[in-house]
C-alpha cells in the first residue's frame, strides 16, 4: 500500500512540474521586413532557434519592406496589437521615438539577453539610442554600400593592388580616370548603381556628402551654411559622370545589378546584402569574372560611408507579460550570438565579438571591407530622414532628375533644402 502511494506522490509531483510556468512554452510573435537572401538566412535562425529552446517557440511573420511594413507597425502598437519583437532600421529611430512605438531597453533588459552595450560598435549603439543616452533598440548588423569591382578586368593596371584589392583611387579625378579607362576599354557603363533615384542614389549622394564633412541638418536647419555647396558639389559630381556616359541613365535597382554580373559596369556601388548574389553566380560559374568588394574609396576629405542598421526592437506594449519579455531578451542574445550566420548575407555584425573571431576573418569579402563599420555615416536624426522618408522622396523628385540633366545641382540642391525644411518648421 505504501508503495502504491508514493508512485501516486510520485506522479502528482511529476504532472505539476510540467504543468508549472518553467515547463510552460512561451510563443513569441516575430515580424520583419526581410527578404531574399537576407530572409532566407533570418529564417533558417529562427528555425535553428526554436529548435534549441523548446520552452519559447519564435513564430515569425514577413511583412513588406518600407513603407508599409512601419505604417502596419505603428497603427498596430497604437492599438496594441503589434508583435513582441520586430526588426527595425536604426534610420527610423527618431521617428519611431515621435510615434512612441518602442519600449526602451535597459542595462537590466541586457544582462538578461546576455550582452551589453560594450558588446557592440560604438555608432551602432548611438544610432540605436536616444537623444537622453537611452537604449531603444539591440544592433544586429551595420549594412553599408561598398564597392564590388571586376578582378578580372583590372588585372594589371594601376588600379588594383598586389593583394588584388582597389588602390590608387583619392581623388574624384581618380575614380574618373578609371571610369574613363573602362569606358574605353568596352564597359558601356563603368560604375553602376540605383541611378533612377530611391535608395541607391541616396546612399552615394549622402556617402559623397559626408566625405566632404557635409552634413543635411545642422541644429534643425537643413543644408546650412556650407553644406549647401557641399550638397551641390555631391549632385554635380554625379551628373558629371552621367554626362561623361560613366554611369547608366536612369538605372533601377536590378538593372544596376545586372550591369555588373553582365560584364557592362566594372565597378558597382550597392549595399552589402548584394554580396550573396555574386557569390552565388560565381558558385554556378554563370558570372563570368572574378569579382570582389572593398570599402567606397576615400574620394574627398574625410572617410565616410552611408551605413544603417537593422536591429532588433520590442514595441512599446505595457500589457506584455514579464515571461514574453525575458523571452524576446533570450531570443535577442541568442540572436546575437550566433550572428556570424547573418553575416553570410554581407552584413557586418554589429556584436564586436563575432567580427573579431577567426572564423570572421575567413569570410571574404567580407573581412576585407569591416573596416567601414568605423567609418559608418548613419542617415541624419530625424523624422524626416531614413528609409521610406521625405528625404528619399527628395531623391526621386529632386537629385535623381539632376544627375541625369534635366535640373541643375543648385537648384536641386536648394528645392530640397525648402521642401525639407518646410517638414521641420
Amino acid at each position: 500500500m505504501k508503495n502504491r502511494l508514493a508512485k501516486l506522490a510520485a506522479l502528482a509531483a511529476l504532472t505539476t512540474a510540467l504543468a508549472s510556468p518553467a515547463w510552460a512554452q512561451v510563443e513569441v510573435e516575430w515580424w520583419d521586413f526581410l527578404a531574399g537572401g537576407d530572409g532566407v538566412r533570418m529564417k533558417a535562425l529562427i528555425e535553428q532557434f526554436n529548435e534549441e529552446h523548446p520552452d519559447i517557440q519564435i513564430s515569425g511573420t514577413t511583412l513588406e519592406w518600407g513603407l508599409p511594413f512601419y505604417t502596419k507597425v505603428r497603427t498596430s502598437v497604437a492599438v496594441g496589437e503589434g508583435p513582441d519583437i520586430m526588426t527595425y532600421h536604426l534610420s527610423r529611430l527618431p521617428l519611431a521615438l515621435e510615434e512612441g512605438v518602442l519600449s526602451p531597453i535597459t542595462n537590466e533588459d541586457l544582462g538578461k539577453a546576455g550582452i551589453s552595450e560594450e558588446d557592440f560598435f560604438p555608432a551602432a549603439i548611438e544610432a540605436a539610442s536616444s537623444p537622453d543616452g537611452m537604449l531603444m533598440a539591440v544592433p544586429f548588423d551595420i549594412h553599408a554600400i561598398v564597392t564590388y569591382y571586376n578582378r578580372s578586368a583590372l588585372e594589371g593596371s594601376k588600379w588594383l593592388d598586389a593583394d588584388g584589392n582597389l588602390t590608387n583611387l583619392d581623388t574624384v579625378e581618380d575614380m574618373t580616370e578609371l571610369l574613363t579607362w573602362a569606358k574605353g576599354n568596352g564597359f558601356s557603363d563603368p560604375l553602376s548603381f540605383q541611378s533612377e533615384g530611391g535608395g541607391g542614389t541616396w546612399r552615394v549622394f549622402y556617402t559623397l556628402l559626408r566625405q566632404q564633412g557635409g552634413t543635411i541638418l545642422t541644429d534643425g536647419e537643413v543644408l546650412a551654411g556650407e553644406n549647401m555647396d557641399k550638397a551641390v558639389n555631391a549632385i554635380r559630381i554625379m551628373a558629371d559622370w552621367r554626362a561623361a556616359g560613366l554611369i547608366p541613365e536612369q538605372a533601377s535597382y536590378e538593372a544596376s545589378v545586372a550591369l555588373f554580373s553582365g560584364g557592362k559596369s566594372v565597378l558597382h556601388v550597392n549595399g552589402v546584402w548584394e554580396v550573396p548574389t555574386f557569390k552565388d553566380q560565381a558558385d554556378a560559374g554563370t558570372l563570368g569574372f572574378e569579382w570582389f568588394a572593398n570599402e567606397v574609396p576615400q574620394l574627398l576629405g574625410q572617410p565616410a560611408t552611408w551605413a544603417d542598421s537593422h536591429a532588433f526592437a520590442i514595441p512599446n506594449n505595457p500589457d506584455m507579460s514579464a515571461e514574453t519579455r525575458d523571452a524576446v531578451l533570450t531570443v535577442i542574445g541568442w540572436m546575437e550570438k550566433h550572428s556570424l550566420d547573418w553575416a553570410g548575407a554581407g552584413h557586418i555584425p554589429a556584436y564586436r565579438s563575432t567580427v573579431e573571431s577567426a572564423e570572421y576573418a575567413a569570410l571574404e569579402p567580407n573581412a576585407t571591407y569591416a573596416s567601414l563599420a568605423q567609418n559608418a555615416a548613419f542617415d541624419p536624426r530625424s523624422k524626416i530622414a531614413g528609409v521610406a522618408s521625405p528625404i528619399y522622396d527628395a531623391v526621386d523628385n529632386l537629385i535623381a532628375p539632376a544627375v541625369h540633366g534635366f535640373l541643375s545641382p543648385d537648384d536641386a540642391a536648394q528645392q530640397m533644402k525648402d521642401q525639407l525644411q518646410s517638414l521641420l518648421d
